[in-house]
């Protein structure tokens, strides 16, 4: 496996996902647009990016200064966890109140309450820990 959230990774990642209905049709329908940031708690900013249009994924790779809507972060020993055994909803939960999983940018509770993002989101952890 690739060096969590390197460009290697962050590319990996961007096919699987584009590869997995359940995140890039969903999100499709949707007209779901974002530039995610992915990194470690503690850290000035993300690691890797991943850029999503009209729920596909157009790039994954190293953070490069982009202007992120959501910038999601945790430990290192949380992700390699969640990437050992995707959490769920109940497990993303316990993280987020916990303030294991956090959002230095986005609304974690307003996506949460969206069935159309929720869903994918989740499915999202599943993916990555493919990558």
């Amino acid at each position: 496996m690739a060096e969590l959230f390197s460009a290697e990774f962050m590319s990996g990642f961007a096919e699987r996902w584009n590869a997995t209905p359940e995140l890039s049709e969903e999100l499709e329908k949707i007209e779901f647009n974002s530039t995610i940031g992915y990194g470690l708690i503690g850290e000035d900013r993300p690691r890797g990016v991943l850029v999503v249009e009209n729920g596909k994924a157009v790039s994954g790779a190293a953070y490069a200064d982009e202007t992120l809507n959501w910038d999601i972060r945790a430990a290192s020993k949380d992700w390699e966890k969640w990437m050992q055994k995707p959490p769920g909803m109940m497990g993303l939960g316990m993280a987020y109140t916990t303030r294991k999983l956090q959002f230095v940018v986005g609304d974690y509770g307003a996506m949460i309450k969206d069935p159309r993002m929720a869903g994918p989101f989740i499915k999202s952890f599943e993916v990555m820990s493919k990558s």
